[in-house]
């Protein structure tokens, strides 16, 4: 009986020591994008050694910042012309070379448009079942995720022997960027360089406002403003606030904002201390994506809305004499 604790102690001890994790950090090459700090932050939980990698074309400034996030064991690099606009094409064998040389028990990226267009090649390749979205980490093979727009939490158990995960990043805190000192190496060599597609261009919007999936402030409105013109009210009580702006996906399908600031299962998942929902009625897939806000609250002249049901504070008003009238007392 002894020798049997022993030996299951030992085992428990081996496995415990074998657990390792690569975080595929995303950035602009300067700097990390946000999410991936609460990606290195889920790693953690899991445990073992975290290892990131940083893959880009003139990436030094990012990978010298990663290496110094508290928790980081190790910073892989790679520098290549592939790597211009991180096109998964490019970046799914960089990965997997990684993978074949260092043998990660699990592979991570933040839930983001960039984590979904890698990781599901990387587990495809890998042949393994990819885990979309977790939410918490109950131990190193059972994690939670949300299921039917977030109406239901699953808690599921990963018998493959690589998990490939992508997080959502408002449900784990951001890694501390000071206290590290992770090691510095070169990621793997090889011709990366994707015959199937090429990066051209792209055209970002330019804005003095927070990132939505980052902002503590958001105002968000739907088809109740009734047409792009009226988004100017919710930009001044926006700008009031010093917060992001965001819609819902009724509105970006009538065309009164760009898609980049839709909020919902298909769209971004924000969990802002404070979310202010104008002329939004509450579809299920829109509060998939902001319920977890801290305060959530609803203005709607309708008030059998749905948004009522989740919202905090609920003002049952015409959103056009509400808001200027918000606006000017702050």
């Amino acid at each position: 009986m002894f020798a049997n604790n022993t030996r299951n102690l030992v085992r428990s001890s081996f496995l415990q020591r074998c657990k390792s994790t690569l975080v595929v950090a995303e950035h602009n090459n300067e700097a990390l994008n946000p999410l991936t700090l609460n990606t290195i932050t889920a790693a953690k939980k899991i445990g073992g050694d975290v290892t990131v990698l940083v893959a880009g074309t003139k990436c030094g400034p990012a990978s010298e910042a990663v290496a110094k996030v508290e928790g980081v064991t190790k910073v892989l690099v790679a520098e290549n012309a592939a790597f211009k606009g991180f096109t998964a094409e490019s970046l799914t064998p960089l990965v997997l070379a990684a993978q074949s040389q260092f043998k990660f028990t699990h592979i991570l990226a933040g839930a983001s448009a960039f984590g979904k267009n890698v990781l599901p090649r990387v587990a495809a390749k890998l042949d393994v079942s990819p885990i979309s979205e977790i939410i918490d980490v109950k131990s190193e093979d059972t994690f939670v995720r949300t299921i039917y727009a977030g109406n239901a939490i699953l808690t599921f158990k990963s018998k493959d022997a690589v998990k490939v995960i992508t997080v959502r990043g408002t449900n784990f805190p951001p890694a501390a960027t000071s206290g590290g000192s992770g090691a510095v190496e070169q990621a793997p060599a090889g011709d990366y360089a994707s015959a199937l597609s090429e990066f051209v261009s792209q055209e970002l919007t330019k804005s003095d406002r927070p990132e939505l999936t980052g902002a503590k402030v958001i105002i968000s409105g739907g088809r109740g403003l009734k047409s792009g013109d009226n988004f100017k009210l919710l930009y001044d009580l926006a700008d009031k606030f010093g917060a992001a702006v965001g819609a819902s996906r009724a509105a970006v399908d009538a065309g009164f904002v760009a898609n980049d600031l839709q909020i919902g299962q298909t769209g971004k998942i924000v969990a802002p201390d404070l979310y202010i929902a104008v002329g939004i009625s509450g579809a299920i897939q829109h509060l998939a994506g902001m319920k977890d806000s801290k305060t959530i609250v609803a203005i709607n002249k309708d008030p059998e809305a749905p948004i009522f049901q989740v919202a905090d504070i609920g003002l049952v008003a015409d959103l056009f004499n509400a808001v200027p009238e918000l606006t000017g007392k702050l």
